[in-house]
This record gives structure tokens, sequence and C-alpha cells, in this order.
């Protein structure tokens, strides 16, 4: 009698685990068989351009001869490596995305405070900031060259009394200025949109216990705010720093116009693949820019992500 009584609870513990996995395994099932669509759509979309874009830049390909292409190795990648004209456009594209960057990042915090700590009229300050954002970036592109170009008759040459066009092939300080300008007057919103989604993470009532202990706003800010929105800063800096690394219309509207002078790492791709018709040359340079990508994407994730987990530890 003591051995069946021993044995009679084990039966139901000894079936429980084979049950649970049978059903997850059956979840995991379903899971695949739901996602199964997008995957397939997401890797026709995607995942056939990559390839196809890394066979071509193996190959020496011209469009303006079709039937002429060879096998040409790694020797694209070298050329374009070795170029002093690749080098300058990634010092270009680097120097926007950093400047570009940083001014978001602040004046985004400093709009998200604003529109989280608005009293009254919450609704039409967050539509008023939003504005720019909803503008299309050619456009927003175009208003402001009209606006610096005094070959186009601009209005703030004139209102700041230049002699010269801020735009021109020989003021490279302008061109930067205006190109980074556009981006931080049009992006900054979107920054202020994911932080301020961050900010709503934050208790009020931390906030509160260290007004009571005689913290001041500052301290407040850095010790409190800053640490509990980390996860909404890192987002918001490597979704705009993807976005700003790979620049094209605003800098190419603004400042390649009749003579280009001011390019970035796409410009150079789009003139290699577009304006010159060379597949081998255009394709290693977008595979180039694409890893570069993945290499910030990378930093951002592995750095942000080890110090966010070492926040949770000492916790």
């Amino acid at each position: 009698m003591s051995a069946t009584v021993a044995e009679a609870p084990a039966a139901p513990t000894r079936g429980a685990p084979k049950s649970e996995t049978d059903r997850a395994k059956a979840e995991r099932k379903l899971a695949w068989y739901l996602c199964a669509p997008a995957v397939i759509v997401m890797l026709a979309v995607t995942a056939y351009p990559i390839l196809y874009a890394v066979y071509l830049s193996l190959l020496r390909a011209d469009l303006r001869f079709p039937n002429d292409r060879t096998w040409n190795g790694l020797n694209n990648y070298k050329s374009v490596l070795s170029s002093s004209l690749w080098w300058s456009d990634v010092w270009h594209t680097v120097l926007i995305t950093v400047v570009s960057v940083t001014f978001e990042l602040a004046l985004g915090m400093a709009l998200a405070l604003i529109m989280h700590r608005a009293i009254f009229g919450r609704g039409l300050v967050r539509t008023s900031a939003l504005i720019p954002y909803g503008i299309v970036t050619v456009v927003a592109a175009f208003a402001w060259r009209f606006a610096w170009s005094s070959a186009v008759g601009g209005f703030v040459p004139k209102a700041l009394g230049m002699d010269f066009d801020p735009l021109d092939p020989t003021h490279p300080f302008w061109n930067y200025f205006v190109v980074i300008a556009t981006e931080i007057w049009k992006t900054t919103p979107f920054m202020a949109l994911l932080l301020l989604a961050g900010l709503t993470l934050v208790p009020e009532e931390l906030q509160e216990a260290a007004r009571v202990d005689g913290a001041s706003a500052w301290q407040r800010f850095w010790k409190i705010t800053i640490p509990l929105m980390k996860p909404a800063i890192l987002v918001a800096l490597l979704f705009r720093t993807l976005d700003a690394f790979r620049i094209f219309d605003s800098a190419y509207i603004i400042s390649n116009g009749p003579n280009p002078h001011l390019e970035t790492v796409s410009i150079l791709g789009y003139n290699q693949l577009l304006n010159r018709l060379n597949l081998g040359l255009g394709s290693a340079v977008s595979i180039l820019i694409f890893l570069c990508v993945v290499l910030i994407a990378f930093v951002f994730v592995k750095g942000f992500g080890t110090s966010l987990a070492q926040q949770r530890g000492e916790r």
C-alpha cells in the first residue's frame, strides 16, 4: 500500500512536463505559421536585393556595356576603399551625422520636456512642434535652399547683410551649416516624440520624493529622469544616427545643384550607379554603406545594452 501511495502522485508529475512541452511546441509551430507570410515578404523585398547587390559588387558591370560583364572579385571594394573620394565623403557624412544628431538630442529633449510639462494647450503645442516633421524632406530642403541661396533670391543672406552666396562651393562652412540646420529643423520633432514616450515612463512619485528631499530640478533631471529614460534615448539615437548617416535628399538638393561640392556616401553611390552607370562600383559603395550602418547599430546596441544591463544589475 505504501508503494502504491508513493507512486500515485508521481504519475501526474511525470506527465505534466510532457504535456507542457507538447503545448509549447504547438504554440511555436503556430507562431511560425502566423509569421511565415511576413517573413517571406521581408525576405523577398530585402534579402534578395541585398544579395543581388553583393553579387553585382563582385563584377565588372557597366550599363553602357550590358553584355560585357566579367568577374572582378574584391577589386571594386579595393578601388572604393583606396579612393580619397570615398574617405572624403565618409568624413562629410560623419560630420553631418554627429553634429545634427547631437543638436537634435539636446533640442528634442527640451521640446519633449515642454510638451510633457505643458499645463494648458498641450495638444496645440504637440501639433505645432510636429509640423516640420510632417513636411516632405524634399520640400523642406528646397525651402531652405531658396531661403539661403542668393542665386535664387534668398532672403536670409539679404537679412544678414551677406555680400556672397552662402551655398556657393567656395564657402563649405555655410554649406555644412545649411544642410545640418535643415536636418535639425526637420527631424528634431521626431526625436522629441520618441523622448516624450520615454518621459511617460518616469514615475511622478520619484520626482516628488526627490523634491521633498531637497533635490533641485537639475539634480532630479540627471539622477532620475535621464537614467530611467536610457532605453528611449537609445532608440531615439539609434534611429536618428542610422537615418542621418544615410542622408541624401537634403544634402543633394541644398549643396549639389549645377556644381556638386558637398557629397555624402549616399550621393557617391547614386553618382556611381545612375550618373556613371557603373553597377560594380556603385553596388560596392552601397554594400559598404550597409556595413557601416550595421556597425553603427551594433556599437549602439552593444554599448547602451551593456550599460542598461549593468544598471539593472545594480538595482
